[in-house]
């Protein structure tokens, strides 16, 4: 039976040390429950069928072994493929299977109508060859359903990376925990459907390893989100502040709607003062400050009743902007997002990118898409599809910032090291105005109160589950219509 949903993500050297505390605490074979757990999937899910079980000659390959064997004995008709001779507990596994055993070629596949991939488990890094790539390839090739032991093989566990090839698996079964390749692109469109099994590793061992990342899902932050209470005043809710720019001025204001939709008391708009109509003309429920002077800014937020601010939707990439940047740190403002153009500026202006870091960088959340992110912190397209995981980490750790990475995969990374990978996204958010929804959705949160990384993993996933609700035809304004939605599903949720 699958486990429930559990947020920890476990590294390989983390699972090696769950895998470790399972032995010291006498919990069973391992090999033996996960082999057992995989037939017991499969079996349920299909009727017997021909069935080729792959096995590599380390404990992935033992699991495979047993899975055959167990299968076997239900009454299926199996055949087992080697790439090499087993070793050390997978040999023991392999001595248990009665079936004759066939090189691993092409040809294996022949009137297979599943294949069970056990060739490669978690510490496989580099690129298939041989006799492996080629069955791969024609797994690939005939469209034979597939099912992976732990990983499909070819992916690395830790970055997600696919450098050559791996099968396109229907179902990926793993055990304990998920590992970041079941959620990091491109390995996680391998993987398919993901299940969890326990194993008998206990649930005690996390606090040794204290892992530091997890999947995003309402139960890493819905206890801290910022509901009203009965007695609760709008300007109990937080006044948020978006800087508005002199052209691309439906950014701010999607960013403010979804702050306000997001729970914040009040929004304000700040404008040049030349735009005042342009931005009073919108939704009225959004307050509207002109600024007259570069000087206004710095005047409106000495105010003290407003306590976050979100500086780039539609801002203009200048100097300007820069220095608006840099009053906002200034302010007394406890928090400040800094998106799209913002982002662009201080990548474009080294000095001005050393100043935010350096300026209480703490209070600071960034929100950029690949190739923002790439031009702030330097780093190529290619390292990033290597390792999107571990260069948000160095990117967080290095500028002292929250990082949120946007994408189909979204990271969301802390400077302390702790990491959310967010799947709960949709193709369709691929439109203009989408992230300007998301900052805004940030804005509103941590308006209200909640912390900069706990707002970031819930803004993304409300993001993700209103677009979901829409499909194909969205636009961003829609968007907005869908929060409240979404936000009434979890007040529920959160209620139980």
């Amino acid at each position: 039976m699958a486990m429930p949903f559990l947020p920890e993500i476990l590294k390989v050297a983390e699972m090696r040390l769950a895998e470790q505390a399972a032995a010291a605490a006498s919990s069973g074979p391992l090999m033996e429950n996960a082999g057992q757990a995989v037939a017991k999937i499969i079996a349920g899910r299909w009727s017997p069928r021909s069935t080729v079980v792959l096995c590599g000659t380390g404990g992935n390959g033992g699991d495979g072994y047993v899975a055959a064997r167990c299968l076997k004995e239900a009454g299926w008709p199996v055949r087992v493929a080697i790439a090499g001779e087993p070793a050390g507990a997978a040999a023991a596994a392999a001595l248990r299977w009665s079936g004759s055993r066939e090189s691993l070629s092409p040809a294996c596949l022949d009137g297979a109508e599943l294949v069970i991939d056990a060739l490669f488990g978690l510490g496989f890094e580099g690129e298939l060859g041989g006799a492996e790539r080629a069955v791969v390839e024609a797994i690939n090739a005939k469209g034979i359903p597939c099912i992976a032991i732990d990983l499909p093989s070819g992916v690395s566990a830790d970055r997600g990376e696919v450098p050559g090839i791996a099968p396109r698996c229907m179902l990926t079964i793993t055990f304990f925990r998920k590992k970041p390749a079941h959620l990091l692109l491109p390995a996680a469109d391998c993987c398919g459907e993901v299940m969890v099994e326990g194993i008998g590793i206990p649930e005690s061992c996390l606090e040794n390893i204290a892992p530091k990342t997890a999947e995003n899902a309402p139960e890493l932050w819905l206890d801290m989100f910022p509901w009203p209470g009965n007695v609760t005043h709008k300007h109990d809710r937080g006044h948020a502040l978006v800087l508005g720019g002199l052209v691309k001025t439906g950014a701010a204001r999607l960013a403010a709607q979804a702050a306000a939709r997001a729970g914040a008391g009040l929004v304000t708009i700040a404008c040049p003062e030349s735009m005042f109509a342009v931005y009073a003309s919108g939704a009225p429920h959004i307050l509207v400050a002109p600024m007259a002077g570069e000087s206004a800014l710095g005047e409106l937020l000495a105010e003290k009743v407003r306590n976050v601010a979100l500086l780039g939707p539609g801002g203009g990439i200048s100097k300007e902007l820069g220095r608006h940047i840099l009053t906002t740190l200034d302010s007394p403002l406890d928090n400040v997002v800094l998106d799209a153009d913002a982002l662009t500026a201080m990548a474009e202006d080294d000095s001005l990118r050393q100043e935010v870091f350096r300026r209480l960088a703490e209070r600071v959340l960034l929100t950029p898409h690949l190739n923002e992110f790439c031009r702030l912190f330097r780093f190529s397209p290619e390292e990033v599809a290597r390792d999107k995981l571990g260069v948000a980490r160095k990117a967080a750790a290095s500028s002292g910032c929250t990082i949120l990475l946007k994408g189909a995969d979204t990271i969301i990374a802390a400077p302390d090291d702790w990491a959310v990978i967010s799947r709960k996204a949709s193709p369709f958010l691929a439109t203009a105005g989408s992230g300007d929804i998301l900052a805004g959705i940030v804005l509103g949160l941590v308006a209200q109160g909640m912390d900069m990384f706990e707002a970031a993993c819930a803004a993304t996933w409300i993001h993700g589950a209103a677009a979901g609700r829409l499909g194909p035809g969205l636009v961003a304004t829609d968007l907005l219509k869908e929060i409240p939605y979404v936000l009434r599903e979890l007040y529920a949720h959160g209620k139980k």
